[in-house]
This record gives structure tokens, sequence and C-alpha cells, in this order.
């Protein structure tokens, strides 16, 4: 499976959470596949879904469920001690991990080669880390939503994006749609 199909798998779960979406791509492919109010797509700021998420997850007490992607996630490595050491049981990070930054160009990540993000999360302090394959990913999903604990679920699918629009909407009123749904 590549990540549209995971998420396209996983969008009725989604539904009415509150969803932090990793830049480009995803962020595409997720408005594409199920839009909401509930989901904060990241048109800019490479690597800090995992930060704003953590940020909102603190300040409130919904679900906050992280989409983030390996690239990313690489690139703000600092985010996992801070998430291990601080995140409340309303977080979960899904590192989706298709060994690529798949928004700039499907560049190989060090993911696909000797990298383990799992155990970089478990070493940064993070207690429930859950490594998934692609297939299962909702079923994960869901008992991490059910389980009420800090999570870092680490999905690992193949590498691929899906031809989708780019997001039209302006980001002020992303930004104020979902302040309006947190809110709610």
């Amino acid at each position: 499976m590549i990540r549209s199909e995971i998420l396209k798998d996983i969008a009725p779960i989604l539904r009415d959470q509150l969803v932090v979406c990793n830049i480009g791509i995803p962020s595409q492919e997720l408005h594409a596949i199920d839009d909401q109010p509930t989901n904060f797509y990241m048109l800019g700021t490479m690597g800090l879904a995992s930060s704003i998420g953590l940020g909102l997850a603190l300040t409130q007490p919904k679900p906050v469920i992280v989409i983030d992607g390996d690239g990313s996630v690489l690139t703000n490595l600092g985010t996992l001690p801070t998430i291990g050491n601080n995140a409340p049981s309303n977080y979960i990070l899904m590192i989706i991990d298709n060994g690529s930054y798949g928004s700039t160009g499907d560049q190989p990540t060090y993911t696909g080669m000797k990298t383990d993000l799992a155990g970089m999360a478990r070493a940064a302090g993070c207690d429930n880390v859950v490594e998934v394959q692609d297939v299962d990913t909702g079923a994960a999903l869901q008992k991490a939503i059910e389980d009420g604990v800090a999570t870092v679920m680490v999905v690992k699918c193949d590498s691929g994006n899906a031809k989708m629009p780019v997001i039209s909407m302006d980001p002020v009123v992303i930004r104020d749609r979902f302040m309006k749904a947190v809110a709610g």
C-alpha cells in the first residue's frame, strides 16, 4: 500500500478527530479523500506537524492524531525527546514511513537503510511505540485511540504519491475552521 491508500482506509476513523497532517502531498491526499474541519493541513514548515500536534494535545483534552512522514520526522528529530518527556495521553503520532521524502520528489530517506524510527522513539523516552504494517494501520489506530495513552505509531508502507489537486483553501480559512472545530 502507498500512503494515500492508508489514508483512504483510515479516513472513517479520522473523521471528527483532531488531525494535524504533514506538509505537501500528504495534506493534499487527506484533503481530497475526506476533507474535514477537524483536519489541520500543513502547507509549509516541514518537520513541524508532530510539534504542532503536541502543543495542541497539551492545551485541550480531545485526542490529537498527527499524520507525519519519516522524512519530516528526520528533519526534526528533536521532537521525539520532547514527545517522550511531555506527550499527554491524548496524543498519537502516526509516522507513515515510506522510506522517502514524498513531497519533494521521492528521494530516499535513511529509514529505507539502517535508521529505525521506532527504536529512536523508544530511545527518546516514548513509552508506547507501535510498529505497524500498512494493512494493519486502521486496527492499530483505533486501538491507540481507545487505549487513551500517548502513542507513537511507525507505519511501514510503499513509497509513492497519488495525484491529488493542490489545496486551494486559503491558509487562514484552514486555521480558522480548525480553531472553531477545536473549540466546539
